[in-house]
């Protein structure tokens, strides 16, 4: 994300601007930041899942959106992009440029946004009382990071990786292979890390 030189807007200017705005942007307490492109695999990863759950969903009542729809954590007065999003729930169906109550959130990670992903928006996304689970997917090896909310409010971590050969998302009763995740993926190169 890249910080947007505007000055502090209220929500309800946050969206009529982002109606009108050729690029997105993020909302975080009164600051827009403009979301930058995907890579290939990031945008293949997402796709590929957002078909399998389409296909999964269909006339159960839920509804899977990907990349452009909003998210709304009103506790943090945030609007974010998640990648792949599901809400089952009926009051989502009144407002059409955002959800407020998704069940589970997606986030494909990338280089310039993991650190993000991993802390402040996900302890901003446990503020929504509606999710159940958040998951995190690598673009530079097959893995899949799925936070679920237990009985007892706290969230637990469950990996997945070539060896389980399947990952499951418990939020959507929702099963398949990691091959189907990551069909025509090309995997990217490690991050080059620095050794002090």
């Amino acid at each position: 994300m890249i910080a947007s030189p505007q000055p502090t807007l209220s929500p309800t200017d946050y969206l009529q601007l982002e109606s009108q705005s050729q690029t997105k942007h993020e909302y975080i307490n009164g600051d827009t930041y403009a979301m930058a492109g995907a890579s290939d695999a990031h945008i293949t990863i997402a796709g590929n899942l957002f078909a399998l759950l389409r296909s999964h969903l269909r006339g159960r009542g839920c509804r899977v959106y990907i990349a452009d729809m909003k998210v709304r954590v009103e506790a943090c007065n945030c609007f974010y992009y998640p990648d792949v999003m599901v809400t089952c729930h009926p009051q989502d169906q009144e407002t059409p440029h955002y959800k407020g109550f998704p069940s589970l959130i997606v986030e494909v990670l990338s280089d310039s946004t993991e650190a993000f992903d991993r802390g402040d928006k996900f302890a901003h996304y446990q503020t929504l009382d509606s999710l159940d689970e958040y998951v995190l997917i690598n673009t530079r090896q097959q893995r899949v990071e799925c936070f679920r909310r237990n009985p007892e409010g706290l969230w637990v971590l469950q990996f997945y990786t070539p060896e389980a050969n399947d990952f499951e998302l418990r939020s959507v009763n929702f099963s398949d292979t990691l091959w189907a995740l990551y069909e025509d993926v090309l995997l990217e190169p490690p991050t080059q890390r620095r050794i002090p």
